[in-house]
């Protein structure tokens, strides 16, 4: 299947990527669509079909980038709604039901594993908060003010990009640790479904992030602007994972990193060059999987390279 149309059924959709049941409840699209088609079910439901077929499309179709043309002919305001709803759907379920999960995995660890653990995703959930309040109380009123023509001197969509931090990065970390570092004392059907809903979940953040940049911003920006019509791109290569052993001395600037030293003073303590330094903890990253010092200084904990009260 190339492509979806809005004079496709619902089913047909749903069959082609199962996720989509999801993705339509956000937008008010429940399961009792029977063999209606999208044009059917979005006109009943108040949605503009174009719309709907662009977010289906953007989760199911990895190379999909929607067109100057087709976002013209797209409604922010089902954006604005699909946003709103899966803010509400990370938080109050997938993260929730992570958290349950968490509990159950971490029972027979020690105590300051789980101390250690539960602060770097608590953590996490604070940044997620943040992430998704900046959104809801400053990106979606703002949007939706344009969408009847009242403007906000001094903000502008701009702001919203300066502020779009990457929530995915330390779900990434936390994932690597749940797979590498947790001791096999724990329960190993757990850990597979814990890992299982987070792997879900990165998926359904990257579409939604990717909705955000090359939907919303452009969208946005024609409201504010209709001579606007540059689309940007914000593409990264990722690495691949691996699993390899750290080097001593990449043992020595982990620690060093986890104790909160910054580039010039692991240098100076280990008698090296800021530049080897770097090199150091681009490997690190590179073989644990792991990219924030947060992530990092759980990872020390987790395989004994630190003890925890030396942590401040």
């Amino acid at each position: 299947m190339d492509k979806f149309t809005s004079n496709m059924k619902v089913a047909r959709l749903v069959e082609a990527n199962y996720r989509l049941l999801g993705v339509l409840a956000r937008v008010g699209i429940d399961g009792s669509f029977g063999e209606k088609t999208v044009s059917e079910v979005c006109i009943s439901s108040g949605l503009d079909p174009d719309t709907i077929i662009l977010l289906c499309e953007v989760y199911t179709f990895p190379s999909f980038k929607p067109s100057m043309e087709l976002l013209r002919r797209c409604h922010v305001g089902d954006i604005l709604r699909y946003m709103h709803q899966s803010h509400d759907y990370y938080l109050n379920r997938a993260i929730s039901e992570m958290e349950k999960s968490i509990t159950k995995l971490l029972e027979p660890c020690q105590q300051k594993q789980q101390d250690v653990v539960w602060n770097f995703f608590r953590g996490y959930k604070v940044e997620v908060k943040n992430h998704f309040g900046f959104e809801e109380q400053e990106v979606i009123p703002y949007v939706q003010g344009l969408i009847i023509g009242q403007t906000r001197p001094g903000f502008s969509i701009d702001r919203f990009e300066e502020n779009h931090s990457n929530i995915d990065e330390k779900l990434g970390d936390f994932k690597n640790l749940v797979m590498k570092s947790l001791p096999a004392v724990c329960d190993n059907d757990i850990r597979l479904d814990l890992l299982v809903r987070i792997y879900a979940l990165q998926e359904d953040l990257k579409c939604h992030t990717y909705i955000e940049d090359h939907v919303l911003v452009p969208m946005v920006r024609l409201l504010e602007n209709p001579q606007r019509l540059h689309e940007r791109t914000h593409e990264q290569d990722e690495e691949p994972e691996q699993r390899l052993e750290l080097s001593d001395r990449e043992k020595e600037i982990l620690v060093s990193v986890a104790q909160g030293l910054l580039n010039k003073e692991i240098a100076d303590k280990h008698n090296i060059s800021i530049n080897t330094v770097i090199t150091h903890r681009k490997n690190i990253t590179r073989k644990t999987g792991i990219r924030t010092v947060p992530g990092l200084t759980v990872y020390a904990i987790l395989n004994n390279l630190i003890d925890i009260n030396s942590i401040e």
